[in-house]
């Protein structure tokens, strides 16, 4: 296997890292395009690809800590994933916070649907946003469009005053289309 070039460079630099290094890359019509390193967890790219992993994140996770990542077999379910951002009203801006959440049992009971909280909170018994991004809905699906529909069928169920989601999120990307 031939190293990545950041890889690389973080052993020319001495650097023994051993965790998540997430690449945000921009496709353009010159070809992909690096716009940041990430190195945690947490973002909406990172919730839309976890459901995939089968093998079990712990697992990886105490291998790769132990510099034994290499025999780890990861193993990835074969179904389409397709994850939408409920964020609250103003974000990136500022977002007023301690909104009542509903909804989240009934997605969350939904088949093959994950809710990951980003921005929310409990007071009074109650979760409640608490931030700009406050939730991700990561569905699964034998192709794309069933993952998307199932998606949208699950942060439909979530309502939150002043809850906005993107409404195109996979519309143009077909089975077998991405690169």
């Amino acid at each position: 296997m031939t190293p990545l070039p950041a890889a690389t460079a973080l052993r020319r630099e001495g650097v023994d890292y051993r965790g998540v290094l997430y690449a945000g890359l921009m496709l353009t019509a010159e070809g992909p395009k690096l716009l940041e390193f990430n190195c945690r967890f947490g973002d909406p790219e990172t919730q839309v690809i976890l459901p995939r992993l089968a093998s079990g994140l712990g697992r990886a996770l105490l291998a790769c800590a132990e510099g034994r990542l290499e025999a780890e077999r990861l193993e990835w379910r074969s179904e389409a994933s397709v994850g939408v951002v409920a964020a609250s009203d103003g974000y990136p801006g500022t977002v007023q916070t301690g909104k009542p959440i509903s909804g989240l049992a009934e997605a969350a009971s939904m088949q093959d649907v994950m809710v990951f909280h980003s921005g929310t909170a409990r007071r009074d018994g109650r979760v409640v946003t608490a931030g700009g991004r406050v939730l991700t809905v990561a569905a699964l699906g034998p192709s794309l469009e069933e993952a998307r529909a199932r998606a949208y069928e699950a942060v439909a169920a979530i309502s939150f005053d002043g809850m906005w989601f993107r409404t195109d999120l996979a519309g143009e990307l077909r089975q077998g289309a991405a690169r």
